[in-house]
Formats: structure tokens, sequence, C-alpha cells
């Protein structure tokens, strides 16, 4: 039977989030519902809730999670109730044209429940098709993700979003190799991930650039062997300086911002790769000079997701992290309760915190 649950939902654009009384249906064919335990607050919820992804509100707000599938519907086999997953906002088709090249990670019809959360019978858009601020909720079978029941869940939902980005981002998207030098624009959550990951895959020279100091302690947690505040020097002289003058092989930019990936294009050395990881507003531009662009070769890339593989990525970073490889919690700023949401995007805004999370 459908069950009512409660759930955090942005009603209209720019206004402040409200705690409700949401129903969640059955599982249909290929769906699955998940009791959500822990779910982080992400930036992207925060661009639903401005109306700066889409206008389909009322949204359903939350996607960083990680719970314990209580239904599945007909015809899944993926996943079985009990079973302890963190849900993905990719779910490969493995039809599209993308999967059948064989890249699943670039896969462009992937899979959300066709049935609908409801407000006071209004249709909910799920943000990221997940809407995870929520005791419960109804996702695409393929976007649960077994992982060991080992890592709790307030460091396990993180990968859902924003720890896989910025990992994907260094270890997919840019390839980092061993011995290679790397900067990473932003020390939120995104980009201490990328940070990690880079350390994680053997860069000799990991700099993180921010603008607040505190970030920028973060970071070296993380693994960065230099830092520079961007606001006391020109991080793109600071960055060839650490670099013997050339610029690092790998440039991630996890800010989403014109005005720093114009940094990042420009710190980088010769044949150097550089990746937009941050999520940009949909009226910026940036423009560079085509000149620019042939003449310092290389690569200029987009990552999506941290171009990664959910069903391969999840399971392979929660095992570094129970092996001590990789430290989730690290990520964990504070936990809270479903009702302080709004203030936790507030706190985000300010830069208090690398992850809120809300635990149920």
């Amino acid at each position: 039977m459908p069950q009512e649950v409660t759930g955090v939902v942005a009603k209209a654009k720019g206004e402040p989030v409200s705690v409700e009384t949401i129903v969640v249906p059955d599982p249909g064919p290929g769906e699955a519902v998940v009791a959500v335990q822990a779910c982080g607050v992400c930036h992207t919820d925060l661009h639903y809730r401005e109306g700066a992804i889409n206008d389909d509100f009322p949204f359903l707000l939350g996607h960083e999670a990680a719970g314990v599938v209580e239904a599945v519907g007909g015809g899944v086999t993926n996943v079985a109730p009990g079973d302890y997953v963190v849900l993905a906002w990719r779910a490969p088709c493995g039809r599209c044209r993308s999967c059948a090249r064989g890249k699943p990670h670039y896969c462009f019809d992937s899979g959300n429940a066709t049935r609908k959360m409801t407000l006071d019978g209004v249709e909910l858009s799920p943000a990221l098709g997940i809407g995870a601020f929520a005791e419960k909720t109804l996702v695409h079978a393929g976007q649960a993700v077994r992982v060991d029941p080992a890592a709790r869940p307030e460091a396990a939902g993180l990968i859902g979003c924003g720890v896989m980005a910025g990992f994907g981002a260094a270890l997919n998207t840019a390839d980092v190799q061993r011995g290679e030098t790397v900067a990473v624009w932003g020390c939120g959550g995104v980009g201490n991930a990328a940070i990690n990951g880079s350390a994680l895959a053997g860069a000799r020279t990991v700099i993180a650039v921010d603008i607040d100091d505190r970030k920028l302690e973060w970071a070296r947690d993380f693994g960065a062997t230099h830092t520079v505040n961007s606001t006391n020097e020109d991080p793109v002289e600071a960055v060839r300086a650490l670099t013997d003058g050339f610029g690092v092989d790998v440039a991630i930019e996890a800010v989403g911002r014109p005005e720093t990936l114009l940094q990042a294009f420009y710190a980088r050395d010769l044949a150097g790769r550089v990746v937009l990881v941050g999520v940009p507003d949909p009226e910026m531009t940036f423009e560079v000079p085509m000149i620019e662009i042939f003449g310092r070769g290389g690569a200029l890339k987009s990552s999506w997701y941290g171009d990664c593989l959910p069903s391969r990525d999840f399971p392979m970073l929660i095992d570094f992290h129970l092996q001590g490889r990789i430290d989730l919690d690290r990520f964990v700023s504070e936990t809270i309760a479903l009702d302080e949401v709004e203030a936790a995007f507030h706190k985000m805004e300010r830069g208090e915190v690398l992850r809120s999370v809300v635990v149920f």
C-alpha cells in the first residue's frame, strides 16, 4: 500500500524549504522503495530550490543518500529487500547509443522511477530522480547500488554525488597518473574529493586553490601538498611557481565559474588536461582565444558525475574507505535532523561545512 512519510519539499523558486507529509507509492516494475538512513546536503539541492536546474516545482529534495531496500517491483534482480544501498542518479539503460558502444558511464537514457511521489495529490519532482530528504523514497532499481554495510550511512551516502563527482573527475575524467602534478580550484566537498583522488592516484604535487583559508586547511587533510589563497596572490602564477614554471599536468575546476575555469586553463602545462566538474549557472559563458586552445594542446573536458559507473565505482570507494585508503567520515561536518535542512543550506553558502548530513 502507498505510505505516508515525512520529506523536505521546495514548493516555489527561492522560498525556504518545508517539511511535509508526502505519499510514496508501491514500487512498479523495475522500481524500489528505499528506507533512507542518511542523506547529505549538496549544492545541487540548493540549485533546485533556487530554480537553477529547472522549474518543475514542487521538488522533493535530497539525492546523496544511503539506506536499506524495503520493497521491489516486478522484474528487479539487482537488489532485494534488506540490501544496504547507496543511491545513484545514473542508472545505465543498457540500450542507448552510448551504452551500445560500451560507454554506460555516459548513458543518455538513465533510468528513473515512473510512478510518482505526491504532496496533497500533486506530483513531486525528485531531485536528480531520487528525492532522499525523506524517510522513504521511490527510485528506479538501477539507482540502488549494493555496498558493504560496514560503512556507516552518514559517510557512505556521500559517494552518491559529491564525493563520487570529485574522485571521478580525478580518476576517471582526468585519469591522473603517478608522478603527475594537479591543481584543484574550489575546496568544498567535490574539490576535496578530487584532491583525495589525485593523491590516491599517486600525483606527486597536489595544489589546492581557494579564497578561504579554512577550506585550504581542510584540503591539506585530504592530501594537498600545497595551498594557494587566490585572494592574496595570482593563482596562475602561484601554480606555475610550484611546478618549475610549467604549470600542472591536470587542472580541475570544482567551483563552476568562468573566472576560475579561465585560471585553471592558463595554469596547466602544455598538453595538460583541464576538467570542469563544478556546476555552472546556465547563463554563464566562457571565452578564450581559439589560438590558446590550439596552441596549448591537451584537453578541456567536462566531468559528468565523475564519469562514473555506479555499479563499479561505488563499491570500490566503499572498500577503499573500509581499508583506510580514503576517509569518507572526514567529509561529514555535522549530522542534522530533517527540519534543519534550510539552516544547513545557509551554512553551506557561508562555507562553514563540507557536508551536513541528515540522519533518520
